[in-house]
């Protein structure tokens, strides 16, 4: 079954049918975003949340809020759209954390499993580290962000960064994400210079 064309040019293309109201369209924008969604966000729900929020669940509820308003969108070129996509699931979790200091704390039947509090990324790296990440992230360039995130976040193959970025091959995306990774490395070395 050959893949479906994921270009920019077919992302507009369905974005426009899809705000004219073609149900068709908004499906194909659905299954081709929420796997890559899903895999960007797991693990930054913190775990003391994951018992009341299923991550596939925030990120589903996020698209179809998204869907609702399409209108808003404005599309700003490549990569746009993802991003918005990604900010959109972002501001969910991070409502999710702060409406949880709001609810009843809940009781666990199991005691086995300790629970610190920290999404699987913090506990990898670190909170302060995450911090850095994700602020070194923003001060990135539009197509370095997009590399940095379909690599290392999403865990596209250089074929798929190629396929996603417009790069020409593999090995081209292969090099732009590992300058986009070491700029990026560079952002965090001078946020924590600054916090020294």
């Amino acid at each position: 079954m050959p893949r479906p064309d994921h270009s920019w040019d077919s992302t507009l293309s369905l974005l426009t049918r899809a705000r004219a109201g073609d149900n068709e369209a908004l499906e194909e924008l659905f299954a081709r975003y929420v796997p890559l969604l899903r895999r960007w966000a797991a693990g930054r729900l913190p775990r003391r949340l994951r018992d009341l929020t299923d991550t596939p669940d925030l990120v589903q509820d996020t698209m179809l809020q998204v869907f609702r308003n399409i209108e808003a969108f404005e599309h700003r070129g490549e990569g746009a759209f993802q991003a918005y996509l990604r900010q959109a699931v972002m501001n969910r979790i991070r409502n999710e954390i702060r409406n949880a200091g709001r609810r009843p704390e809940r009781i666990q039947l199991d005691d086995g499993a300790p629970d610190d509090g920290l999404s699987a990324l913090e506990a990898a790296i670190g909170s302060e580290a995450v911090e850095r990440y994700e602020a070194a992230l923003q001060r990135l360039n539009e197509q370095e962000r997009d590399l940095v995130v379909a690599r290392v976040e999403l865990g596209l193959t250089y074929s798929e960064v190629a396929e996603a970025t417009g790069k020409p091959s593999a090995d081209a995306a292969r090099m732009a994400v590992t300058r986009a990774i070491a700029h990026l490395i560079q952002e965090m070395a001078h946020d924590a210079a600054q916090t020294d």
